[in-house]
């Protein structure tokens, strides 16, 4: 315990350390006779906890909180007395604290997949409001959560596993958002740990075996900064800085996914240069551009535009010594204390107030996230909100106006009209990027300045918004108000709009199954409520495929439990209570997984498979011969065939082939009818995985000039040589 009260008397005042020191006291006697599931007394605990905070120099209020922390929740102390001893503040924190611990996702018996989803909103949404009235809470139950992944490896497997899956998916990136560095990438790495062991001792082992040689390269590199800076008069501090694990296996995956192995990964460290001035920044960035060659496009002026959690710097990439790329990264010393500990860097307490005025700026977008949650009253609503909108990579654009705003990566124009204002965005009609005409689903970057064209009456959202489909909108703060503007909207034009939209949905796609299933499909009481939801947003057409897909996936995954171990049929189809059969697909229908399907024993070329519904089989046909099938293990593609009806035009089926290309699907043969009044029908044989990915398909052609309609037909195969017209 001494350590903590030594650290603590380097910065406060003798009437505060006594605080602390009698919090520390009473801990003590609370804990008495307590144990850690390591082993441990308990009272390592809230002694770790504190002492990272005063590491942060965090006040004395905050460090008794964290002391008491679990005080109430553990030995049956009331807040009351917690509040006699030590005051208003601190008992306000320790119930902060208790409640979070009380909501935690991962307490016992709650490990159902919807109670855990119901447990992490409500959790994430009093964290959030407990931040919004102080923000010392949520920096000691970090503290709390980084102690607890320290001394993870007491509690059984999945445990282990859970906790580290909640702290990778909100605790990390929380960090990052309030600019927490340090803490960040410690709970990245705990949690990389857990989750996936082998590789993270893989990636440990390379950089052990590479480590002597890399540091033996850093030290030349640094030694030469130095010099350099010192020619040019700087007073730099100059230092190399090794990638951490979880970052070095994002670097791989994405090497990986550029066919790239992990030996040509060099840039495993970064250099960090610290001056004493934002002058003196840019006159080191000349010393090194001048020193060694940048890679082109790898600066990033983060000073001049600083992230929405107000992190500052320079970033750039040379080629050093040997031609190898290293990153550089140039800051003052208080831009490093920002970088690294975030709002608890420049967070001090007096009297309770903030004595910083830029905190408010750093938790804008907390107060945004707040008002965008009042009107989200579902649980899946708002995770939804929070992981794509706050817990996301980020892109800086900018307004007209010079107005620097952050989005999530993938955003679109729309999507920034939404982050401006609701209105704004129900009235987007086209946008400018970089002051030339886009498409309303085309993905910013980072530097691109965005301006919205409205109509002037106020004409609504488009439903295609929601259509995952389309990529017309990612964010969720965007896709709430579309939801919201329809569910505003009167009841029976809802109801009509998804009445059609689902009957257009189902005939193209030409399923079996009817619209009693799909309600129920989504849990809901009537096919009328069925209409409301598709017609007021709240569910997509791009859900109704999937949840049709994922039907049959249950039911492949329950015949798998039958006792008769049916045989694995090459079409992925399982012939139940029978085996070594021969099997194909009826050529007349040619079902796909999401279809309802039975079996017919032809009397020479095994079973044939066909849709229930396919007329072919029910004409005449000797019920005898009809046997249970259901889908088994899917191959990679079924063979399908679709119609796309169109003004004809040249470039059209370059278009539409361009389009189902770039859905890495093959096209098998195709067939084209040209009409009298100037439209043309064009058949396509496709080879599909299932009937999301084909819907997902529709959408796409939909979006193609001059098409009029696509569906998907049960005809006999065209022929596999293309039929073309000049120009087509």
């Amino acid at each position: 315990m001494q350590p903590l009260l030594e650290r603590v008397r380097e910065y406060l005042p003798d009437d505060k350390v006594d605080l602390v020191a009698r919090a520390l006291e009473y801990a003590d006697r609370m804990h008495e006779g307590q144990l850690r599931r390591s082993g441990g007394p308990y009272i390592e605990h809230p002694v770790a906890v504190a002492s990272y905070l005063a590491g942060l120099s965090l006040d004395a209020t905050t460090l008794a909180a964290a002391l008491l922390h679990d005080v109430v929740e553990d030995c049956g102390i009331s807040l009351d007395e917690i509040r006699r001893e030590f005051g208003d503040g601190v008992a306000t924190l320790v119930d902060g604290v208790t409640k979070l611990q009380r909501l935690d996702l991962l307490a016992e018996g709650a490990d159902a997949r919807l109670v855990a989803d119901h447990h992490q909103a409500e959790s994430l949404r009093k964290m959030l409001v407990s931040m919004a009235e102080d923000i010392r809470v949520v920096l000691i139950k970090l503290a709390d959560r980084l102690h607890n992944m320290e001394t993870l490896h007491a509690l059984a497997a999945d445990r282990r596993v859970a906790i580290a899956q909640e702290t990778l998916d909100i605790y990390a990136p929380l960090a990052h958002r309030l600019g927490m560095g340090e803490i960040k990438w410690q709970l990245e790495d705990f949690a990389f740990r857990y989750i996936q062991p082998n590789q993270y001792r893989a990636i440990s082992k390379l950089l052990a075996a590479r480590r002597g040689e890399r540091e033996d390269y850093v030290r030349q590199l640094t030694d030469i900064l130095k010099r350099e800076l010192t020619s040019a008069n700087l007073d730099a501090e100059v230092t190399g800085r090794p990638k951490h694990i979880y970052s070095v296996h994002r670097k791989a995956q994405a090497y990986r996914a550029q066919g790239k192995e992990f030996g040509d990964i060099y840039d495993l460290f970064a250099v960090r240069i610290l001056v004493p001035t934002v002058a003196d920044c840019y006159a080191a960035l000349g010393v090194v551009h001048a020193l060694w060659r940048p890679v082109p496009g790898e600066f990033d002026d983060y000073i001049a535009n600083p992230k929405e959690n107000l992190y500052q710097s320079l970033h750039t990439s040379v080629r050093a010594i040997g031609g190898v790329p290293i990153e550089v990264q140039v800051r003052t010393h208080k831009m490093h204390q920002l970088a690294e500990y975030g709002v608890a860097s420049h967070w001090r307490y007096k009297e309770g107030n903030s004595t910083d005025g830029r905190f408010e700026e750093r938790m804008t977008w907390l107060r945004q996230l707040l008002e965008w949650q009042q009107d989200l009253p579902g649980t899946e609503e708002f995770l939804e909100s929070v992981r794509t909108d706050i817990f996301k990579d980020q892109v800086f654009v900018y307004t007209p106006k010079n107005e620097i705003k952050e989005l999530p990566a993938g955003s679109t124009p729309i999507d920034f009209a939404y982050r401006i204002h609701t209105e704004l965005g129900h009235r987007c009609i086209g946008a400018k990027v970089n002051g030339k005409l886009v498409s309303l689903d085309t993905p910013l970057h980072s530097g691109d300045t965005i301006e919205i064209l409205t109509s002037k009456a106020a004409r609504g959202p488009s439903l295609d918004w929601l259509n995952t489909h389309l990529g017309f909108v990612h964010t969720a703060t965007a896709r709430q108000a579309i939801r919201s503007w329809y569910r505003k909207q009167r009841r029976g034009e809802n109801a009509e709009r998804g009445r059609e939209l689902l009957k257009k949905e189902l005939r193209r796609l030409n399923v079996s199954a009817g619209e009693e299933e799909v309600a129920k499909l989504f849990g809901l009481d009537s096919v009328e409520e069925l209409h409301v939801s598709i017609g007021s947003g709240v569910v997509s057409i791009a859900q109704i495929a999937a949840r049709l897909s994922a039907s049959q996936e249950d039911k492949r995954a329950a015949a798998t439990t039958l006792p008769s171990s049916p045989e694995q049929l090459s079409a992925g189809v399982s012939v139940l209570g029978l085996g070594g059969l021969l099997s194909r697909m009826g050529a007349c229908c040619n079902p796909l997984p999401g279809d309802e399907i039975a079996g017919f024993i032809t009397r020479n070329r095994g079973v044939t498979v066909h849709r229930q519904d396919c007329p072919n089989l029910r004409a005449g046909v000797d019920d005898d011969r009809l046997i249970p099938v259901s889908w088994g293990a899917s191959p990679a593609s079924h063979p399908t065939r679709i119609e796309v009806t169109a003004l004809d035009r040249v470039g059209l089926l370059h278009d539409i082939t361009g389009t189902v290309a770039g859905e890495g699907v093959n096209i098998s043969g195709s067939q084209t009818t040209v009409g009298d009044d100037g439209t043309v029908t064009i058949a396509f044989s496709l080879h599909v995985s299932s009937i999301e990915q084909l819907s997902r398909i529709f959408s796409r052609i939909e979006a193609v000039k001059s098409v009029t309609a696509v569906q998907r037909v049960a005809h006999r195969p065209p022929p596999r040589t293309n039929a073309k017209r000049n120009g087509r």
